[in-house]
């Protein structure tokens, strides 16, 4: 597909090929969604889990997992393959909840997480890209459970790195900025972004703090190829990124982009296989992948394959 378009296709004008059997998943266990989302609206908190809608949430919430999406439930860019609420900061639709990383704290602290994982909506309308809250939801949350490892996965700041450097001050174990699509695909995926500004905030990220575990995830099945997808994993691994994910993009309602390929099982293991060839110290890489799911095995597999 052209790198050119920018606007999202209309639902009926590409034909998307059937979900095969690899990507449908069991049955799904409501009770346990409805009393997490029960607890998180009761604090006015937000996950990427439902404002994404991602089809692990069932999965993750059983097991007592979210990952909390801060800065509110509104998003300043239109990425084509995002479900997350979209706003204009023209209208005054954005707003700061001060009392947010005190309740995202106080419920990870219930939740006796001992692994957190953090994330944010883009506040392009803030000058510091709402990095100080993004820093202060760390702190307090490493106040209320000391033990827990907490990870963040932050957006690209404009490429601002004093907020990059701001948030890793505060403390993350574990510091992932998502690449998303391969870098000819960007204008059509990522029209807000830039793929040489993201691999610089991974690359400062490690030099800033050379002891924090760096991560980075991208979607197949939006129309890339194999030799684009390598090529991203060298890009990621020269800005010393620690560990990759790889998912299966699947299209979260029909306003969003749709699924070119749904890529196989055996294809996921050959890009796993060639990033632990090149240098990665863990690739997690399969149909239902997240740069989120199951971030606390992959954090672990990740230092005890280096240990």
């Amino acid at each position: 597909m052209s790198d050119l378009l920018v606007s999202i296709e209309p639902a009926s004008s590409i034909a998307q090929p059937r979900l095969p059997a690899w990507l449908r998943k069991g049955p799904t266990h409501f009770e346990a969604v409805h009393s997490l989302k029960t607890q998180l609206r009761e604090r006015r908190l937000h996950t990427v889990c439902e404002s994404a809608r991602c089809p692990n949430i069932h999965e993750c919430f059983e097991r007592g997992a979210a990952t909390f999406m801060i800065l509110g439930n509104l998003c300043t860019r239109g990425c084509g393959f995002c479900s997350v609420p979209k706003g204009s900061a023209a209208k005054h639709e954005f707003s700061l909840d001060p009392d947010e990383p005190r309740h995202v704290a106080d419920m990870a602290s219930r939740m006796n997480l001992r692994y957190v994982v953090i994330t944010s909506v883009n506040r392009d309308d803030l000058p510091d890209g709402g990095s100080h809250h993004f820093a202060e939801t760390v702190q307090q949350v490493r106040q209320a459970i000391p033990h827990a490892r907490v990870e963040v996965l932050t957006p690209d700041f404009n490429g601002d790195l004093d907020a990059v450097a701001r948030v890793l001050d505060a403390g993350p174990h574990v510091y992932n900025h998502n690449m998303e699509s391969v870098r000819r695909l960007y204008r059509r995926v990522r029209p807000q972004a830039n793929y040489h500004r993201s691999l610089e905030v991974l690359r400062f990220a490690k030099a800033h703090h050379p002891g924090v575990l760096t991560k980075s995830g991208l979607m197949v099945g939006l129309g890339e190829s194999m030799v684009e997808v390598e090529e991203l994993l060298r890009d990621i691994l020269a800005s010393n990124v620690d560990v990759a994910t790889i998912g299966q993009y699947l299209q979260p309602t029909r306003r969003n982009l749709r699924v070119a390929e749904y890529v196989t099982p055996a294809q996921f293991d050959g890009y796993r296989e060639y990033g632990l060839s090149i240098g990665f110290k863990m690739v997690f890489s399969g149909p239902f992948v997240r740069s989120s799911y199951m971030a606390d095995r992959v954090s672990e597999e990740a230092a005890q394959a280096h240990a």
